[in-house]
Parts: structure tokens; sequence; C-alpha cells
């Protein structure tokens, strides 16, 4: 019997039930994001993909410099909008931009509910299991919950959403989700096939999301409290 078949047979029902245990989606369901529709499964460590994929982890860790890695970490650490800060201008602060920081809580809440189902399904050892020698940032997250990445679905989630809020500074926005993202491997917390899936999955939620109506909302709202902070036109 072919096992991925099988494999692939049970994940929708896996999935509707990690769905269950994580937060609620308040925008968009598990059905507009089933991971096994559109994400190919990861690597099976000791392939050839598998090696490839932990072979250019250790070139990562081989190259980073302390500045990249002390970037990485904080990158770590933080997992809000505030990431984008640095493109959009120091005028870009949580505590001053109420509608805003509402609109990014609800793109948190419901690319994690989707991140944390799609990890529920995969089940991918992190790169310190598959490889006990590699030096990653921080050992105690859950170690088989490696694809896709959250962070990386995090990061291009919001980056969809505030490119459209801020379509000039997009191209910008984009890249700081690309760094972020790369961050991880930096990290040695991901493999480069966890950054594409969270890339993939993050900028489904956010397109999802960007046609609901009641988030489109929120979405307005936030536009102009940003164009009242005169950091979009």
């Amino acid at each position: 019997m072919n096992m991925r078949l099988v494999f692939l047979s049970g994940a929708a029902a896996l999935l509707v039930a990690a769905s269950s245990v994580h937060a609620e989606s308040r925008f968009v369901t598990p059905a507009q994001y089933d991971a096994t529709l559109f994400l190919p499964a990861p690597p099976v460590p000791g392939t050839e993909l598998g090696k490839a994929e932990l072979a250019e982890l250790k070139r990562y860790e081989a190259a980073r410099t302390p500045e990249r890695l002390a970037r990485a970490k904080h990158d770590n650490d933080t997992k809000d909008e505030s990431i984008f800060a640095e493109v959009i201008g120091p005028g870009f602060d949580r505590s001053k931009l109420p509608l805003t920081t509402k609109l990014f809580a609800d793109v948190r809440n419901d690319e994690k509910a989707a991140a944390d189902a799609a990890k529920d399904i995969y089940q991918r050892d992190r790169p310190w299991i598959v490889d006990d020698s590699m030096k990653s940032c921080n050992r105690d997250e859950p170690p088989h919950s490696s694809f896709p990445s959250g962070h990386s679905t995090m990061a291009y989630a919001m980056a969809v959403v505030l490119a459209h809020m801020v379509p000039e500074k997009a191209p910008a926005i984009l890249a700081r989700a690309k760094e972020y993202a790369e961050n991880r491997m930096v990290c040695g917390m991901h493999f480069r096939s966890d950054i594409v899936g969270g890339q993939t999955l993050g900028t489904l939620v956010a397109m999802e999301m960007l046609q609901n109506p009641a988030f489109k909302a929120e979405f307005d709202a936030a536009v102009q409290e940003l164009r009242t902070a005169k950091l979009a036109q």
C-alpha cells in the first residue's frame, strides 16, 4: 500500500482535530487552508533531499557572524508586527496604533491556528533532532514541529496584509519578511522547506483574510490610522 496516500488520507481528519486543540480562527476556516491540498510533505531524513537540507543548515551555521546571529536571535524572540518597524518608520509603534495593533493581533491569531494545525499533521523533526550537533537558538520549541515554520507563516501573513496597507513600501516589507524567515535557518531552527511552507501558508491565510468582509472593515480602519500617523499615503 502507498504509505503517502495513507498519510494524506488521514491528514484532513487530523487537521480538524488539531484545530479544536489550538486557538480558533476568527476570519478563515480550516477548509480554506487545508495544508495537504497545497503543501507537499517535507523531505525525509536520510534521503537525498533531506541530506541536502541538513547540509545547507550546516553551511548557514558555519558562515553566520556574531552580528547576524544576534539579529536572528532577536527575530526568534519577536513575534508581532513590530518586525516591520524599521521599514515603515519609527512611528510604527504598537502602543500608539490601537487599530493597527488589533488588526495584526487578528492576523497573528488566524495564521497561528493554520500553522499549528499543519504542524500537527506533518510532525517534522526539528534540525537538532535530526542532527544533535546542530547549534540552535532555542531548543525549548516542540521537537516535532518543524514544518511549516511558524515564524515564517507569521512573517508572510503580516507582510502581505501590511503590503496592501502601505503598497508604496511593499518591496521593502516583503524583503523584511524574507530576511525574518531566513533567520530561522541562521538560528538552526528550521530547514529550507519549512521556510517555503511557511511562506506559502502565510500568504494564503493573508489573502483569504483580505477577502473577508469583517476583516476588511478592520483593515480599512487601520489603513486610515496609518495615514493619520503619516505612515501610509
